[in-house]
């Protein structure tokens, strides 16, 4: 690699010696790849059309024989090819050929030619080198074959990888939809802080951080919640923000410890309504990201056609495994029932509702491949989700799974100050004990709450997610421009 990197540093000088700028400052460019190419599809084989272009981007491939050149040049809509010969270009043609290298930008001004073989191609006139790149190309401009290469050094992936652009190019497309569906409705996007005082809304292991002039602690806000519903206090009745969120936690297919969501709150709103929002919302983003709700991921056939099922966690447990969590009252009961199915019994998990979730965890959540509204958690593993209406010891509180992975979580929100001062106690009262995810009490926040928050629908969706599902991409690196990796060596 060094010797190759040499090379091409004495090729840059001697553009430089020869009076070829290799580091431009701008080109002037007239058209786009994809463009070009739908514009003049007519264009007959062996044929030219008198038509001035000028077009810019990093050769992929080069061809040289004799008198003759065939370069493949790219951009980011797509490719086209350059013909070049001696007899139009002049002494300009041997700079080309001896100095420009694949990963090189050029820009080319000519007119347009379509082969015998029928490719599109620039008969190039004038051609500048706008930047000359000191690294080679992977050698398949198919596609890099290490996956570890493609995290690490993206802008590789990107150049040699058409689905890679694709992937995020419809992430793109994704955020614009969520924001366009939102905002069509009339919710506000309302940036709220990164930096806390005090990490809340969801359990999780936050960043900490030090603000040397206040001499304060802080944390990497690991949900968007909180601050969110003191808007809703403050009288803003339909909110939201989408932006990145801060755990510190395992890296795995599903996890990075930096990711994008979307929170929503809905004043005078239940859970119930939270659903329809849920599946009218993925699904319009869909049917414009992949033109259909009906979709294929690794293989597997999803249907995100609204209405979908919508199932208690009680329900689905009892019908994976035939154990029915709502007969036991003691811990140890329900233990025994799930060592005698064969399901693992954690420690950390120390009442009923915790064994239920380690069940429903363990033998439903994979196996829910269609969009599948899974309702009414356990009231200790959902401090900040209002008790159910009808159902003791559980909250009005649903999760959504595609594929064996949550995508989204909601409540009806807990109002009540007392109720959630209780929980948020409870909470810290394990963190005090070792467990790290749990939450404080936001004195702040509950101060809010006493002020006075109306009935209120919430909603969080984990983007990341929905474009792993979108992009039919099987690990949440594929979807993050630049995930956290291990250091090499």
């Amino acid at each position: 690699m060094s010797e190759l990197r040499e090379t091409r540093l004495e090729k840059a000088n001697a553009l430089k010696e020869q009076g070829r700028e290799p580091y431009a400052l701008r080109f002037e460019l007239t058209n786009r790849m994809a463009r070009l190419q739908a514009d003049h599809a007519d264009l007959a084989n062996g044929t030219e059309r008198d038509v001035a272009v000028s077009v810019a981007g990093r050769v992929m491939t080069r061809r040289v024989m004799g008198k003759l050149a065939f370069f493949t040049l790219a951009d980011e809509t797509g490719t086209i090819q350059l013909f070049l010969e001696k007899a139009t270009l002049g002494d300009s043609f041997a700079q080309l050929s001896s100095l420009v290298d694949a990963g090189d930008l050029i820009g080319v001004h000519g007119i347009l030619r379509r082969t015998d073989r029928g490719e599109l191609s620039v008969k190039v006139s004038e051609w500048q080198m706008l930047t000359k790149s000191l690294q080679p190309l992977p050698d398949k401009w198919h596609g890099l074959a290490d996956v570890e290469t493609r995290y690490r050094q993206r802008y590789l992936d990107l150049i040699v990888t058409p689905q890679s652009r694709e992937t995020f190019r419809r992430r793109a497309m994704t955020v614009s939809a969520i924001r366009r569906w939102l905002d069509e409705r009339e919710f506000l996007e309302i940036e709220t802080p990164v930096l806390q005082s005090e990490a809340g809304g969801a359990e999780a292991r936050p960043f900490v951080t030090h603000h040397n002039t206040l001499d304060l602690p802080l944390y990497l806000r690991i949900a968007t919640e909180l601050h969110l519903k003191r808007l809703v206090v403050g009288g803003f009745e339909r909110v939201y923000e989408l932006g990145r969120i801060f755990r510190n936690e395992g890296v795995s297919t599903r996890h990075n410890p930096e990711f994008t969501s979307v929170e929503v709150y809905q004043a005078y709103a239940d859970y119930s309504d939270m659903m329809t929002l849920t599946e009218q919302l993925i699904a319009s983003v869909c049917q414009q990201v992949c033109g259909t709700t009906q979709i294929s991921y690794q293989g597997v056939d999803v249907d995100l056609t609204p209405p979908w099922r919508r199932a208690t966690m009680h329900e689905l447990v009892q019908e994976a495994t035939g154990i029915d969590f709502a007969s036991f009252e003691a811990r140890e009961a329900a233990a025994d029932a799930m060592r005698a199915a064969g399901l693992p019994v954690p420690e950390k998990a120390d009442t009923v509702g915790r064994l239920l979730n380690e069940a429903f965890e363990h033998a439903v959540e994979p196996n829910l491949i269609q969009p599948t509204f899974v309702l009414d958690y356990p009231q200790e593993i959902s401090p900040l989700a209002r008790k159910h209406r009808s159902k003791p010891g559980l909250v009005e509180r649903f999760e959504l799974f595609i594929v064996g992975r949550e995508t989204a979580n909601a409540f009806s929100e807990l109002t009540d100050p007392l109720d959630q001062r209780g929980r948020l106690e409870l909470q810290q009262e394990r963190r005090a004990a070792g467990d790290m995810e749990a939450n404080g009490v936001d004195e702040d926040f509950i101060q809010a709450l006493e002020v006075g928050m109306p009935p209120t629908g919430g909603l969080g969706i984990g983007i990341d997610r929905l474009v792993m599902l979108l992009t039919d991409s099987p690990s949440i690196r594929d979807v993050i421009a630049f995930p956290l990796m291990r250091p090499e060596g």
